[in-house]
């Protein structure tokens, strides 16, 4: 990867960040996603040097960078060899905490996220429904205020390390669907405790054929009761929070995705140039190496995408003619583009090497 255009910061946590990576090779990954083992040691390793409040303010223990450096970080953290599980275990304690932050009471933020960046606790992010994936503002699980405590019920989806959180970040609708003029109304946002042995809540762990090393849950809640100043923000005002933090997780998707491209191609410009047939290392034909350096150049526009994105979410706190629109497009135009880029790149690196790859497990499949 071009690494031109960079801030010294950025090329800072990269050089940190793999330094850290590098103590955890390729067999650690394969061995945790064949076992289902979560990988606590990287977490650990990441927490006791404060990464995971990179874009956290330094009052609460934070580094108080950007989102721009903390997508540098989760790339480098997928190029390394980690991927995905890697890049899971600890990217919603970035994004997801970024409303939080921003949002919170000063009391709420002091409780809140110092033992999240110290990695004494761990949250996972609620938000997705079996049956209101892609629309949010249709989401059916219900947190009703009796008192001095909301009581929840409803049903999550496809939540990652709710296993071993403790805490999660909760969008429920606290005003039902026809009583509000706007659909984006009613809904709020909650800093909960996630107490599994509690009465109202249960989890199921989703059985999956990859990406094992980071487990997906099914939760149900059913009267689950949490107090008062678990509320973020306003009540009715959680859909305009929460997107501080999606836009987030976009941008640290998109790094992801690029990381998992570009470590692909790695291994697959390798093996061309190491493996002879007909007595001429494979990449010298044309019908190898164009289609690597066909994924190589999407993956570069998608990367200058992807940065861009972050630069528009950092400034848009600073500069008030960036509204949440401008920054919105960037961020899902950058997902989006480094996808799409990342999976043409797996693809063909796969492609080439599938023969030996069924045997050697290659870092490509993984990706």
């Amino acid at each position: 990867m071009e690494l031109s255009g960079f801030s010294e910061e950025q090329l800072d946590v990269r050089e940190a960040i793999s330094k850290i990576c590098s103590k955890f090779p390729d067999s650690y990954w394969a061995e945790h996603d064949e076992s289902a083992a979560y990988p606590h040691e990287f977490h650990t390793a990441l927490a006791k040097d404060g990464w995971i409040g990179i874009a956290l303010p330094e009052d609460i223990g934070g580094a108080g960078l950007g989102i721009s450096e903390a997508t540098m970080m989760l790339q480098t953290i997928s190029q390394s060899g980690a991927g995905m599980a890697g890049a899971q275990s600890i990217h919603a304690n970035v994004y997801a905490t970024q409303p939080v932050a921003k949002f919170a009471t000063e009391e709420q933020r002091k409780r809140m996220l110092p033992k999240l960046i110290s990695g004494q606790w761990r949250a996972c992010f609620g938000v997705t429904e079996p049956n209101t994936g892609l629309e949010t503002l249709k989401l059916k699980t219900r947190a009703v205020r009796c008192g001095n405590e909301y009581r929840i019920s409803g049903q999550k989806i496809w939540i990652s390390s709710a296993q071993v959180a403790s805490k999660m970040i909760l969008l429920a609708r606290t005003t039902p669907l026809e009583k509000v003029k706007r659909p984006s109304e009613g809904l709020s946002l909650f800093f909960i405790d996630f107490a599994k042995d509690a009465q109202g809540l249960e989890l199921r762990r989703i059985k999956k054929m990859g990406g094992r090393a980071i487990d997906s849950n099914e939760v149900f809640f059913d009267d689950y009761r949490v107090p008062v100043d678990s509320l973020i923000g306003e009540e009715g005002q959680g859909f305009r929070i929460v997107l501080h933090g999606m836009n987030a997780e976009r941008c640290l998707l998109a790094g992801e995705a690029l990381g998992l491209g570009f470590v692909a191609l790695e291994k697959a410009s390798k093996y061309a140039r190491e493996r002879i047939v007909f007595g001429r290392p494979i990449g010298q034909n044309q019908g190898v190496s164009h289609p690597l350096a066909d994924a190589y150049m999407n993956l570069e526009a998608a990367k200058l995408a992807t940065y861009h994105a972050t630069r528009l979410y950092d400034a848009s706190g600073k500069d008030s003619s960036i509204n949440q629109h401008i920054v919105g497009v960037a961020c899902n135009s950058a997902k989006y583009l480094a996808a799409e880029a990342a999976f043409s790149a797996c693809e063909r690196s796969v492609s080439l090497v599938i023969g030996l790859d069924i045997t050697s497990m290659l870092i490509a499949s993984r990706s």
